[in-house]
């Protein structure tokens, strides 16, 4: 009898080692195509102008489609979802993603682009929050590391789907595409059934990952103006940036890469701008990232077409890695009653700033140029450099004490 104790006991923790896991990474399946389905749009925009006339304000207008629908619809597709399973509401927002590229690619029409747009827009507007809760329930206080891991699978899906309907372009129209990519998503919403654990794990888990908030709701706010302002810069650049290389010279297959390039910078730009914040503090790394990333867009400006290449990866990092460093900062200035609340309105605050603010970019470009646009973009992203020194009374005592307070976990982790 003694013997079987053993045996018993690795069975349990192996258990329940692997149910956190899982939900990581079903949390990263559907994170890498949500994010993926968002991106590929870019490579689809010239064709798009194309074929139906746009301008580049009517280009804006359909990216909005997408990504106005998914930034302002994440807390109410979130509460009308309450009744549902993290498991069920993921395999749910996805197909219902998979149903809009669907239409896409059926459609003849402007109209029908557009209905599907808004309806993969509508199921993407519930993958951030529930699976950020699903990561949060899975790992409790522990989260934070868990967490990046799923930023960083959004990541992925930027730089590999982008590319594929670029190489993809070169071969069949973009309709049977479309198709292709609806196909992918309901093998994903597929998959996330088998993947992500039944039932809910206690909520006490999910807030004692958000119990440590500082509940400065001023300061909650500046962030969230960081942030938009933050995600206006990277959307403005990129709506820009396949008309730029086109008038450098490049093909389609080059825009492809171009955000292949770029977009794989931003996925190390989370993980090295997040040792940033962590090492030297918040409001130093963002001004040092937010400077970068004007200088940068600039940069691409006046170069050639090759070695604006070389400078894309970096541009990419300090482009996409400021976000690390403000969503890593959520849970620090959230108001009283927990980060869950927070990271929703912080993820609308952005994506709905990432679905209008290219609009704006969009008439500028029209009536001045696109390397107006690109500058202007680069000018927003100054514009946040004296919102963060506003954050350092704030921040300057609580990173410190932030960093004193993770480590030990990191390491206990580790060991």
């Amino acid at each position: 009898m003694p013997l079987a104790l053993p045996q018993t006991v690795p069975s349990a923790v192996t258990d329940g080692a692997r149910r956190p896991r899982r939900a990581l990474l079903g949390a990263c399946l559907a994170h890498v195509l949500h994010d993926g389905y968002t991106d590929l749009l870019y490579v689809l925009l010239p064709v798009w102008q194309a074929q139906f006339g746009l301008s580049y304000a009517g280009l804006a207008l359909m990216r909005c489609f997408y990504y106005g629908t998914m930034g302002g619809l994440q807390v109410p597709a979130d509460r009308l979802a309450a009744g549902l399973t993290n498991r069920a509401a993921l395999a749910l927002s996805t197909l219902i993603a998979a149903a809009g590229f669907l239409i896409m690619g059926l459609t003849d029409s402007l109209f029908g682009l557009c209905a599907g747009l808004v309806l993969s827009g509508v199921g993407s507007s519930l993958q951030h929050p529930r699976a950020s809760l699903l990561v949060s329930e899975a790992y409790g206080a522990d989260a934070r590391g868990p967490l990046g891991i799923y930023n960083f699978a959004g990541d992925l899906g930027k730089a590999v789907f982008p590319v594929a309907v670029a190489l993809l372009l070169g071969v069949i129209a973009w309709r049977p595409i479309a198709g292709l990519m609806a196909l992918v998503g309901l093998v994903a919403a597929a998959a996330l059934l088998p993947i992500v654990p039944r039932g809910r794990p206690p909520r006490a888990a999910a807030a004692t990952a958000g119990g440590a908030s500082r509940g400065d709701r001023s300061g909650f706010r500046l962030l969230l103006a960081i942030g938009a302002l933050d995600t206006a810069t990277r959307m403005g650049y990129l709506l820009f940036l396949p008309f730029l290389i086109h008038a450098k010279g490049g093909a389609q297959t080059a825009v492809g890469v171009s955000l292949a390039l770029i977009f794989s910078g931003g996925a190390l730009g989370k993980a090295c701008c997040g040792w940033l914040g962590e090492r030297f503090g918040v409001v130093p790394s963002v001004v040092a990232t937010e400077t970068a990333t004007a200088l940068l867009m600039v940069a691409t400006l006046a170069l050639p077409l090759g070695p604006c290449f070389l400078l894309l990866p970096v541009l990419g990092l300090v482009l996409n890695g400021t976000s690390s460093v403000l969503y890593g900062t959520v849970p620090e200035l959230a108001p009283a009653g927990g980060a869950g609340r927070a990271f929703a309105l912080f993820y609308t605050a952005v994506i709905g700033s990432g679905g209008l603010a290219p609009i704006a970019y969009g008439v500028l470009g029209d009536r001045l140029g696109e390397n107006t646009g690109v500058a202007a973009a680069a000018l927003t992203a100054l514009a946040t450099v004296p919102l963060v020194l506003g954050l350092r009374t704030r921040l300057g005592e609580g990173t410190v004490r932030h960093r004193h307070r993770e480590l030990p976990v990191l390491t206990d982790d580790r060991g």
